[in-house]
């Protein structure tokens, strides 16, 4: 019989396994930001060091909670995996409040540098902390960002669905987050323009708020003044439940367990008795 983890420590891995995650990632943004020569990295840096944190985040807290690190994952997990309805909003609130906490450290961390290029703390930094449409320079709609994060997301959780799947012959398990980081990567480099691949609920929300309690009056809204806040949370829901049912038509329903492939393949292989 499989003894049941307690839910307080599923909790305490999201919370540490995100926070791990957006110290990289925001740090990593705080980084280039408030390097004025850019000698201290660019959007590729960005995409590796978001990829690594998701990495060493999910080596984090794996082994306790699975390393959803994203309510987007946790949904979709819960939809169409059998993941525990009662445990996504504690997941959610525990990975939320993990990016919030971490933010916050970055934020402490950086604020002379942040002070020294943006003292007014403006739009020019507020991407250190949560997306913006256009990364808040190019002109792209509310409907573009919106539809680019559905299908961020949607490739998100569709392909850490095929990497997990046991009966889909995944990577070992000590390598699967590495893949998953690499997946993170890639989303980075293919869809990061248009609205800065969020792709994660609590990713964005978490430190969106602690850049609005810390100083940046205009956290919800984007470079245009409307609200926005709401786009980074909703669209990736919508994609991971999209991600996760078309894996669920297009490659689950498709695969057989494969002890049950090596008993038919050793039925077909016996003799067949001759009659008398």
């Amino acid at each position: 019989m499989t003894k049941q983890r307690p839910l307080l420590g599923e909790l305490c891995a999201e919370f540490a396994g995100t926070m791990i995650l957006i110290l990289f990632g925001c740090g990593v943004v705080a980084q280039v930001t408030t390097s004025s020569d850019g000698s201290l990295g660019d959007h590729d840096s960005i995409a590796w060091a978001w990829g690594l944190g998701v990495t060493l985040g999910v080596y984090v807290a794996a082994r306790i909670s699975g390393a959803h690190l994203n309510p987007a994952v946790t949904i979709a997990l819960a939809a169409f995996k059998g993941f525990e309805w009662r445990k996504v909003a504690p997941y959610v609130l525990a990975q939320t409040l993990g990016a919030f906490v971490a933010a916050l450290l970055v934020r402490a961390s950086y604020a002379d540098l942040i002070g020294a290029v943006d003292p007014d703390h403006t739009i020019a930094t507020q991407g250190i902390f949560s997306t913006l449409p256009g990364n808040g320079g190019a002109d792209v709609s509310i409907s573009t960002a919106f539809l680019d994060q559905v299908i961020g997301t949607a490739i998100l959780v569709f392909v850490i669905f095929a990497v997990t799947t046991a009966w889909n012959n995944p990577p070992m398990a000590n390598l699967g987050p590495v893949v998953v980081g690499l997946l993170v990567v890639a989303i980075g480099m293919a869809w990061g323009a248009n609205a800065g691949y969020a792709i994660n609920p609590a990713r964005d929300f978490g430190p969106r708020l602690a850049s609005l309690i810390t100083g940046y009056g205009g956290a919800m809204n984007d470079q245009n003044g409307d609200l926005y806040f709401w786009l980074p949370i909703v669209a990736p829901i919508i994609g991971g439940l999209i991600g996760g049912f078309l894996f669920k038509v297009l490659i689950e329903n498709h695969l057989t367990d494969p002890a049950l492939d090596e008993d038919e393949d050793e039925a077909v292989s016996e003799p067949v008795p001759a009659r008398s």
